[in-house]
């Protein structure tokens, strides 16, 4: 443990090792190292969590998780609860406190202000990983300023290791003390962006893999990844990077941030709720960027980006994307019945089923 970083950077040697850092810096740390215009951030590595818990022991509510009925929703909640209190309302160890302190001072160097705001999500070890149970079920704050903030933030995002959709995932023989459920947390850079969404280098409709599909919408993408916004969709060829298609819908309301008050829903003004939130040349860099990822990582990807008020695009998310990809696992599984339709199947990228006998 003493030789176990406590934080580490996006460009650090082990930044992408997903039992330190979680699943979602893990794939930020590779998209950064690749130069895919990730914003700087830094991560509280699973090491803080462990000896958070450590130093705390939390005996008697890490028991009552042990023995929880996961059939019985309200004891899930009161337990949830329970120690959900008590995670937000310990001290940190010193150690870890200081290890977090100096990180967010380098940060604000690195970005020239002198307390930035910044995005503190959870990243879970399993998360955002291929066939990953947990993903989108860990806690995100936007906009948090200050040391102090950003750690009771830390401790909210442990603390959503046992939140009640969460608890109701695990086996009743969880070892919150093991490396299969650690929790470390990510603390990067805000983007003030114009718009944000979500990018699919397949059709998430039907598959297809020679599309990439965006979505966006005004603002921050939490309206989109949350449903509270239906998105502008957009086809795009990804060979020939062309727009097939553009659906234009009204955007009555975007996520903003507002000094004083923090992130807020707020009415978009008239003027842009039935115009598109990208430009053609956004939709052009985006679909190619996400190409690029997509080639890297050498499968189907889900990409959660924004384009700031300068108009730079920023990777903000990167995860496999899993279900077209597990039903060709499944197809690929099946036996043929006729070798050249194996051969055509490898070829055309999936499973050409096996002909039947007209008995």
């Amino acid at each position: 443990m003493a030789d176990t970083p406590l934080t580490l950077w996006l460009d650090d040697t082990g930044a992408d090792a997903g039992p330190l850092v979680g699943g979602k810096f893990s794939s930020l740390a590779e998209m950064s190292q690749a130069g895919f215009g990730v914003p700087p951030a830094f991560a509280v590595t699973t090491a803080s969590y462990r000896s958070f818990l450590a130093h705390h022991g939390f005996a008697d509510e890490l028991a009552a998780v042990k023995t929880l009925d996961r059939d019985d929703l309200d004891a899930v909640d009161r337990v949830s609860a329970t120690i959900t209190r008590a995670i937000e309302n310990a001290d940190l160890p010193s150690a870890v406190s200081d290890a977090i302190r100096t990180a967010y001072t380098a940060l604000c160097e690195r970005t020239g202000s002198d307390s930035v705001p910044v995005a503190v999500r959870s990243s879970g070890v399993a998360e955002d990983l291929a066939g990953a149970s947990f993903a989108g079920q860990y806690e995100t704050y936007l906009w948090i300023v200050g040391i102090d903030s950003v750690l009771e933030h830390v401790r909210r995002c442990w603390a959503g290791l046992f939140g009640p959709a969460v608890l109701t995932y695990h086996p009743t023989d969880a070892d919150f003390h093991s490396s299969e459920l650690g929790m470390a947390v990510v603390v990067q850079e805000m983007v003030r962006p114009r718009a944000a969404g979500v990018a699919f280098t397949l059709d998430p409709v039907s598959g297809d893999r020679s599309k990439i599909v965006v979505e966006a919408a005004w603002g921050l993408g939490e309206a989109v990844v949350g449903g509270e916004v239906t998105p502008d969709r957009y086809r795009v060829d990804k060979v020939m990077l062309e727009i097939l298609e553009r659906t234009v819908v009204e955007k009555p309301v975007e996520y903003r941030f507002e000094v004083g008050s923090g992130v807020q829903l707020r009415e978009v003004p008239a003027d842009r709720r039935n115009t598109s939130s990208l430009t053609d040349d956004h939709l052009i860099e985006l679909a190619t960027l996400a190409k690029r990822i997509e080639r890297h990582r050498g499968a189907p990807q889900d990409i959660e980006w924004a384009v700031d008020e300068t108009d730079r695009v920023h990777v903000l998310q990167v995860r496999p994307e899993t279900v077209w990809s597990q039903r060709e696992r499944e197809s690929a599984a099946a036996p043929s019945s006729n070798p050249l339709d194996h051969v055509f199947g490898t070829f055309m990228g999936g499973f050409v089923a096996p002909k039947k006998d007209n008995a």
